[in-house]
Parts: structure tokens; C-alpha cells; sequence
């Protein structure tokens, strides 16, 4: 038992008699994990390099894909992605399902002894104070200063580590919750009035339910500072008897990580490095715009274009069900906002592209693939998108188990998106993009006639979408981004005009 956790890694470290290139090293720590340490028997992050076999069970015609390329767990390659990026993570599932010994088998990968991971590691409980949380003033200090900045603080060790693990966020009382939130979001701890500069690190929480309920309910701005959402799925009697050995052997996978998948701190600094110069092409870019776009347009919120988003009816306090009868009519196909009730923020689009880059680093590419975001983007926004369970979209046959499911819906949601963009062909008939890149190559030695010839291109646009009966959400950023364009033209106009 013990030479089968050792694995083949001892000879592919040595084969070329140096150490392994960061991306291999990623991946070789994967396949022990997954091979020899966590009992995770899905593949559900998948890949295909031709058509895969397909098989439908069941009367809801579930369907079983055998991929044809290489595919990956979720549950394993999420958080070592977020080790590699030094991210957010949130693994979610009932207990006993292996969320903490994940967690602690990062912090190992991290260069620190199981010893200090376990003894790093915040254990949520209902009478979690900041002092617990943080560290506490030092006593002789607290009765000698005369001031605040005198009181001297005893942090807590774990403030200081590249892997920080929070079990069970969800039972921290909420005023504990927004010390936490400091952390996370600024890299740093405060108390009296003393700070405490905290190290870029990879978070990992845990909660065993995903609504982010328990003892205390999750802070919104907590729950939005959570880059990725996995979850630890059930255990597969069939792997009883692997278990059974495990137990006899008394073997802990945390327990004998091998040497060369442990990452030192300047090779996570390098990883992450590396991660970011990997390539997105133009046109994945574009999709990926044309999806994200969907989302924040809600025609009933307002009378002025800029205002016309769900943010405005949130900010309002009135509920978006109210107005729904106002923005009836459109093609629940063609729709895809309706399915949502918030639009992405920047930091949600920031880290979809992060975790996009980092799959395609582990995957051995310097460039990112469209089946990498379809499969990493709903493990970011599985937080990030609120589902609307009163769409009519989800009434249709077979649709009901997305309101369920986010991963499936939001995978589903993206797969709409990427047929909605091929329909309208807007790899070759994008007008918006020609606008931009004609903009984009400067205003220098630009005359006059030349400006007005690019001003009516731009009503010309316009004034054709403007024939068509309903407004959907995919043509909202478009028609802003003609504004945009229009003005900062037509302010280059003036300045020809009377500033030269």
C-alpha cells in the first residue's frame, strides 16, 4: 500500500537528472492527488479532441459523455488552480466528504509541514471572536500606552501563511465575518489601530451548504470576495474496497505528500507568473464579451440608457418581479438575462479570465481554448450569477433540474450564448469591433471630413438596430460602446473646430 501512494514520481522527477517544469509539476501533484490520495472518481471538467460517446438514461434522458480527451475532476483541479493563482476558494458539500482534507492537502502542496497547516487552520464556531480570529494586545502594552498606537498586538500565525484554510465560514458571528472580509479582500489585519501586512495567499473555506447559510448567514461582500465554488461530491461505494485498504495500512494521503510536488514560495510566485502570461485570443475574447453582456440589462429599471440595469432596481430596494410584466414579450431563448436576477461585477469578470489562463497553463498551452471557458467559467460565477427560478426559460421541457444545478445551468447559459453568437455571424459582421479598431488607431492627422464620415457610420449602426422590435441584453453594451464612440468623436470634432 505504501509503494502505490509513492507512485511514479521519484523517476519522472529524474529523468532529465533536473527539476520538473512548474506546468508538469502541476499536473504530476494533480495525478497523485487524484490517483492516489483523494477517492474522487469524476470527470466532470471535460475535454474532447473529436466526438465523444454518448449514452441517455433514465426519463429525464440524462446523458452520459465519455470524453474523448483528456478530462479532469473538479474537485481536485479547482483548488489546486486557486493554489496556482493564489485565489478564493469555496468548497461546499455535507460532511465528511473530504473539504478540510483537501484544503490541508494544499497547504502542504504549499511548502508548509501538516503540523502547521493543521494547527494554521480557523475552525468557524458560533462564539468566534476577532481576538480569535486575529491575535489579541499584549497585556503589559494594553496597561502601559498612552495611546492607541502604543498597544502592541500578538497576531495570530496564520495571518502570515501563502495557504489560509477557514472551516466552516459560515458559523462565524457576522462582526468576526467583517474582520475576515479585511483579510481577504486588502491583505491585511487590523486591531487598535496596529496593522498587520498579510502575504498573497490561496484561500481555502469550506461550508456544507452552497445557499451560504448555517449558524450566522455569510455578508454579501464576504460571499462576493469567493473567486470559485467546488463541490465535494458524494463517495462512490464502489471504491469501498480502496477505502477498506487505506484504513488496514492506516495511511493518510496529507500524511505523505511526495517531495517533488511541493511548491516552494518563489515557485508559486513563478507559477502564477507564468499563468498570466498565457494568451486569450481576440475572437475568444469577443465571445466571452458577448456572454458576460447578457446579464446586467433590465429594460423596465429606467428611462435613460446608462440606468437601464439591474443594479438601478436593487439600488432602488423594489423587486425586480414587480416589473417583470414590463419587460415581457422577448424570445425566452434569445434572453439569457432573464435567467439571472444581477449582472457581473469586474472582479467576476477578472477572475474568470485568471482561472481561464490558469487551465490552460495546467493543460500544457499558451493559449486559452473555448472549451476552457465553458468549462471554468461556471465554477467562478457559480456565486457571482443569482439565478431567476421565475424565468419562463425554465419551464420549458427538460429545464426545471438547471434552477438545481448552477454548474449544468451555467454551462448551459454559456452554450446559448456561443450559439446566439454564431447565428448572428458575429465573427464576420461585427460592426462595433470595425468601430473600435478604427478608433483604436488614434485621432492623430484624422481631418475633419473624415470625422464626420466615421460619426454617420455610427448613426447608420444605430439607426438599424434601432428597427428592431425588442431589445435584448446582448445589444446593450453594444449600443453604449457606439455612444462612447460617438462622443469622444464628436468631442475631437470641437476641438478641431476651435482648440487648434
Amino acid at each position: 500500500m505504501a509503494e502505490l501512494y509513492q507512485g511514479p514520481l521519484d523517476e519522472a522527477a529524474m529523468e532529465d537528472g533536473g527539476p520538473l517544469p512548474l506546468d508538469e509539476k502541476l499536473r504530476q501533484a494533480y495525478f497523485w492527488i487524484v490517483n492516489q490520495a483523494i477517492i474522487s472518481p469524476f470527470y466532470d471538467v471535460e475535454y474532447n479532441e473529436g466526438p465523444p460517446q454518448l449514452y441517455t438514461f433514465g426519463d429525464q434522458k440524462i446523458q452520459v459523455v465519455l470524453p474523448s480527451e483528456q478530462s479532469y475532476s473538479s474537485y481536485v483541479l479547482l483548488p489546486l488552480l486557486n493554489l496556482a493563482v493564489q485565489r478564493r476558494c469555496l468548497l461546499v458539500g455535507g460532511p465528511g466528504r473530504g473539504k478540510t482534507v483537501i484544503a490541508m492537502l494544499m497547504g502542504v502542496l504549499g511548502g508548509y509541514s501538516l503540523r502547521d497547516v493543521k494547527r494554521a487552520i480557523q475552525h468557524g464556531q458560533p462564539q468566534m471572536t476577532i481576538a480569535d480570529l486575529l491575535g489579541t494586545p499584549v497585556p503589559s502594552s494594553l496597561v502601559n500606552a498612552q495611546q492607541l498606537e502604543d498597544v502592541k498586538i500578538a497576531w495570530r500565525r496564520w495571518l502570515g501563511m501563502r495557504v489560509k484554510i477557514i472551516d466552516e465560514y459560515n458559523r462565524i458571528p457576522t462582526r468576526t465575518q467583517s474582520a475576515l472580509l479585511t483579510v481577504m479582500a486588502e491583505n491585511y489585519a487590523e486591531m487598535y489601530d496596529a496593522i498587520y501586512e498579510c502575504p498573497e495567499a490561496a484561500w481555502y473555506l469550506t461550508a456544507n451548504d452552497e445557499a451560504g447559510g448555517g449558524t450566522y448567514q455569510v455578508i454579501e461582500a464576504l460571499r462576493d470576495r469567493i473567486d470559485v465554488v467546488v463541490k465535494a461530491l458524494h463517495f462512490n461505494t464502489r471504491f469501498l474496497t480502496e477505502l477498506l485498504l487505506r484504513i488496514e495500512a492506516g495511511i493518510k494521503p496529507e500524511e505523505i505528500v511526495p517531495s517533488q510536488i511541493i511548491f516552494s514560495a518563489e515557485e508559486l510566485t513563478q507559477v502564477r507568473r507564468e499563468i498570466l502570461e498565457v494568451q486569450i485570443a481576440p475572437e475568444l475574447l469577443r465571445r466571452f464579451e458577448f456572454f458576460a453582456g447578457q446579464f446586467e440589462f433590465f429594460e423596465p429599471a429606467a428611462r435613460q440608457l446608462e440606468y437601464l440595469t439591474k443594479d438601478t432596481v436593487k439600488l432602488a430596494g423594489v423587486d425586480p418581479s414587480s416589473l417583470a410584466s414590463e419587460d415581457a414579450g422577448k424570445d425566452a431563448l434569445a434572453d439569457l438575462g432573464s435567467q439571472t436576477r444581477n449582472g457581473l461585477s469586474v472582479r467576476a469578470l477578472q477572475t474568470c479570465l485568471v482561472f481561464v489562463k490558469a487551465m490552460a497553463y495546467f493543460r500544457g498551452s499558451d493559449q486559452a481554448s473555448l472549451t476552457d471557458f465553458r468549462q471554468i467559467v461556471p465554477f467562478v460565477l457559480h456565486d457571482k450569477l443569482v439565478i431567476n427560478p421565475d424565468c419562463r426559460y425554465f419551464d420549458q421541457p427538460g429545464k426545471n433540474s438547471l434552477r438545481i444545478d448552477r454548474i449544468s445551468w451555467i454551462r448551459n447559459l454559456f452554450d446559448d450564448s456561443c450559439r446566439e453568437y454564431d447565428r448572428l455571424d458575429l465573427d464576420r459582421d461585427d460592426p462595433v469591433a470595425t468601430l473600435t479598431r478604427q478608433f483604436e488607431q488614434g485621432l492623430e492627422g484624422v481631418d475633419e471630413p473624415e470625422v464626420r464620415k466615421r460619426l454617420v457610420a455610427i448613426e447608420r449602426v444605430l439607426a438599424s438596430w434601432s428597427k428592431g422590435r425588442k431589445l435584448y441584453g446582448n445589444l446593450f453594451d453594444d449600443i453604449l460602446k457606439l455612444k462612447y464612440l460617438h462622443q469622444r468623436y464628436s468631442n475631437y470634432l470641437r476641438w478641431l473646430r476651435y482648440g487648434s
